[in-house]
């Protein structure tokens, strides 16, 4: 989950569905003179889409943080729990599509290569090499099936990390850089600005000039001191549009 400050104390809460729903859409947008549509079209942007099927459950009834009386956070919970979570995605996504739930299992295995524990537990070691042993097999076999070269999966993982942090920097409300983003001429680093009515993004990666997203949250008020009075709150929380456009920048 998703929190953005919406004033007066309150969040809109995305669910990582939803925040992931942003990243399809800018997969179905992307590719133009200097960024390569990505193929096998269809199956890229359907594990750009559902990325984060894992979470769904989650969403639906998410830990409380004592800290802030709000749900946690995508990046509160500790890292057992994220591989939980990373190992249900691609199984989920064999119902529909092994080119994508093989390239939802290198996502969460980038995540992992990306962002690995400080001093991990014994236990969390354990799981990380148990969870990395069988995803790395689970890869294995779906790349012979669908006879991805390794050079087309890297590419198409980092376009997955680069349209995951995209999203999330829209829906966190903080732009920042997009790094190691892959271009016909190599990576390049996306600047993402805010310009009040829209963002832009340079260099620009879409194929129109202007590209509107869009995902849904739960606008959320107060705080709360026990888990099932935050789920209540949740199920009773407005729904709330959100939609960002962007513009390819001019000048």
């Amino acid at each position: 989950m998703v929190l953005r400050d919406d004033g007066d104390d309150a969040v809109v809460a995305i669910g990582q569905a939803s925040h992931a729903w942003i990243s399809g859409q800018l997969a179905r947008a992307w590719g133009n003179e200097r960024f390569e549509r990505p193929e096998p079209w269809e199956e890229v942007c359907l594990a750009a889409e559902q990325h984060d099927v894992g979470w769904i459950d989650w969403d639906r009834a998410p830990a409380l943080n004592e800290q802030t009386g709000r749900p946690r956070q995508f990046f509160e919970l500790p890292r057992r729990e994220h591989l939980a979570l990373w190992t249900q995605a691609p199984g989920r996504l064999l119902t529909q599509s092994r080119h994508a739930a093989l390239l939802v299992s290198l996502h969460g295995t980038g995540l992992v290569d990306r962002f690995p524990p400080r001093d991990p537990d014994p236990p969390t070691a354990r799981a990380l090499e148990l969870y990395r042993a069988g995803q790395d097999a689970f890869q294995r076999e779906l790349a012979a099936q669908v006879g991805a070269t390794p050079k087309e999966l890297a590419r198409h993982q980092a376009l997955l990390a680069a349209w995951d942090d995209l999203s999330l920097s829209l829906c966190q409300g903080q732009p920042r850089p997009i790094r190691d983003v892959p271009a016909i001429d190599g990576p390049v680093e996306l600047e993402v600005a805010d310009r009040g009515d829209h963002h832009t993004l340079d260099p620009w990666p879409l194929a129109a000039d202007t590209v509107t997203l869009r995902c849904e949250g739960l606008r959320l008020t107060g705080r709360h001191a026990e888990e099932a009075a935050l789920h209540a709150a949740l199920a009773d929380a407005p729904r709330v549009l959100l939609r960002f456009e962007l513009r390819r920048p001019t000048g």
